[in-house]
């Protein structure tokens, strides 16, 4: 079977306009065919990548060694501005808790009811004993994933049924060892909490009212999975290995702990603490441009109108938003959209989250890491069905040679 791709996903593939993906079919440089409806238009992903590859008039061929990567998946697909989870669209599955939107990752079906199990406390206080309660989040659930694959001998059954019963052991372990911030006044319940509801206490001391948990639930669907994203890559790169799915996740938070994908959001959170500090949005959007060249949280090389995730989480956290942080928010984006036309992405919407809700500088990494991990697992078990070892770049050597 052909793998097909839109018109959509050509344009995003070649970094153009739609328009100019139909110059190229009236040049002759692109050949389409139409789909099953008589109008769709539909390209061939080989001829694509053949186009991408062989010099068309694009900034980042001037760079040497730039790699451009095209992978058919079923889990999650960027179509204009809207974001696809297996075909549902991200903004409808906002309002799910995140365990059914993980779930939905890994098979293909959206569960009615899912409950996962609750890490004990001893597991938890042994995984965490010698690691402090100041250290970062990354490194400190990239510690407590080694030690958990440690203590699991049969995580190289990479069978779909036994990588997901991992995958939820390890994602309810990770939030648990997170440290409190906040004392946990939920009350016991025979069942588990959510995994949202699980997470408040360890990343505000504000209190974990429905509607906050709800948006901290909301945040953690939406940065479940984005495509092939730098960190998705990687883990895709180690199941092809097939790495155990701990490592796999390992490899994911070793792309995330640079400062410019997991942490982007943290410049973003440090830049409306310093709004709401001084008074002056806009200068201090001005003194973020002069120190870094770009502003924090806008823009998306993807998305060439607004972030849809951004919209989502920004709508649902305007209602727990005081009034002085919501009109000091909207002045700095006014300012930036002004200044740029650039919209506000996720990274922002998830400062905004962490702003708002009082948490301390780098929650943001925690929780786009633990909502990532998902994402990460659905890849690795599509991955497993892949031919191994798939993926072998080629050097271009640029060094000296002596005779």
């Amino acid at each position: 079977m052909r793998n097909l791709l839109t018109a959509n996903q050509v344009a995003a593939r070649l970094g153009v306009q739609l328009k100019t993906v139909y110059a190229y079919v009236s040049r002759g440089v692109l050949e389409r065919t139409l789909g099953d409806d008589g109008k769709t238009s539909l390209f061939d992903a080989g001829a694509v990548d053949r186009l991408a590859q062989r010099g068309r008039p694009r900034r980042d061929n001037r760079q040497l060694g730039s790699v451009d990567v095209s992978l058919a998946t079923a889990i999650t697909c960027i179509e204009a501005d809207r974001l696809l989870f297996r075909g549902h669209d991200v903004r409808t599955l906002a309002g799910q808790p995140f365990e059914s939107v993980a779930e939905l990752l890994w098979s293909g079906e959206l569960p009615e009811h899912t409950e996962w199990p609750v890490a004990s406390d001893e597991e938890v206080r042994g995984l965490s004993f010698s690691l402090p309660k100041t250290s970062p989040a990354t490194e400190r659930l990239a510690a407590v994933t080694a030690a958990l694959a440690c203590k699991q001998p049969l995580r190289v059954d990479l069978r779909p049924n036994a990588v997901m019963q991992h995958a939820r052991n390890l994602l309810v372990t990770l939030v648990d060892c997170l440290p409190l911030i906040a004392a946990d006044t939920s009350k016991p319940s025979r069942r588990p909490q959510r995994l949202a509801a699980r997470l408040w206490p360890r990343l505000s001391n504000l209190p974990a009212t429905s509607a906050r948990v709800d948006c901290l639930n909301t945040a953690l669907v939406l940065l479940a999975d984005h495509e092939l994203a730098t960190s998705t890559f990687a883990a895709r790169v180690a199941a092809s290995t097939r790495a155990d799915p701990f490592a796999v996740v390992l490899a994911g938070m070793g792309a995330v702990s640079g400062p410019l994908h997991g942490k982007a959001a943290l410049a973003a959170h440090e830049l409306l603490i310093a709004a709401r500090s001084t008074g002056q949005p806009e200068r201090v959007l001005a003194n973020a441009i002069s120190r870094s060249g770009f502003m924090p949280g806008f823009g998306h090389p993807v998305y060439r109108g607004i972030d849809p995730r951004a919209e989502c989480l920004r709508a649902r956290l305007l209602p727990l938003v005081k009034r002085a942080d919501q009109a000091m928010v909207e002045s700095l984006c006014a300012a930036a959209t002004a200044t740029s036309e650039r919209q506000p992405n996720i990274d922002f919407a998830l400062a905004y989250l962490a702003f708002a809700m009082d948490m301390p500088l780098g929650a943001s990494e925690a929780i786009f890491v633990v909502a990532r991990c998902a994402g990460w697992i659905a890849h690795a078990l599509e991955e497993y069905g892949e031919r191994p070892l798939r993926f072998r770049a080629r050097a271009l050597y640029i060094g000296a040679r002596h005779t």
